[in-house]
């Protein structure tokens, strides 16, 4: 009985994200109390495409025919590189408290441009779907605003 009373209590997820920054709150029932977790920051996602790139490949004569390329082996914007990677950051979390039971069930709210990244991220560490998606730029704003947002049905 001793190991049952140490068990972490389940809670639902709210993850709150943009590209820079993401804020994961907790409730005990779906619609109870936010209570803030975590805040992660994405220093990379406030820079901007070319302060993100150290050194581009130079440019390259074909061996033969007239053509000419970039040697650059990187194909993909600098900035959704960076999104990318922090969404997987916030996906990674999520899938650890959903495999180990501590999670009943969760909710991403995303600024429209990155809400796919993070859904993407999500499926592949989530073994289930979140309870609602929303797809609003709210990262700034108060709990009892981010609250309302998430019950509205």
């Amino acid at each position: 009985m001793a190991n049952a009373n140490l068990r972490a209590e389940k809670t639902y997820w709210i993850v709150v994200a943009d590209e820079s920054h993401a804020i994961i709150y907790t409730r005990k029932t779906r619609r109870g109390p936010l209570q803030k977790l975590l805040s992660l920051d994405n220093a990379a996602g406030r820079k901007k495409a070319g302060e993100l790139l150290a050194d581009r490949g130079g440019r390259s004569y074909d061996s033969f025919g007239a053509g000419r390329h970039t040697m650059a082996k990187e194909k993909t914007d600098p900035k959704k590189h960076v999104a990318m990677t922090f969404a997987k950051q916030i996906a990674e979390r999520i899938g650890r408290v959903t495999h180990d039971g501590s999670c009943r069930g969760y909710a991403l709210v995303a600024a429209p441009r990155f809400l796919g990244m993070l859904r993407d991220a999500v499926t592949t560490t989530c073994k289930f779907e979140p309870f609602k998606t929303i797809d609003k730029e709210v990262v700034d704003k108060d709990t009892a605003f981010l609250q309302k947002l998430v019950d509205r049905d």
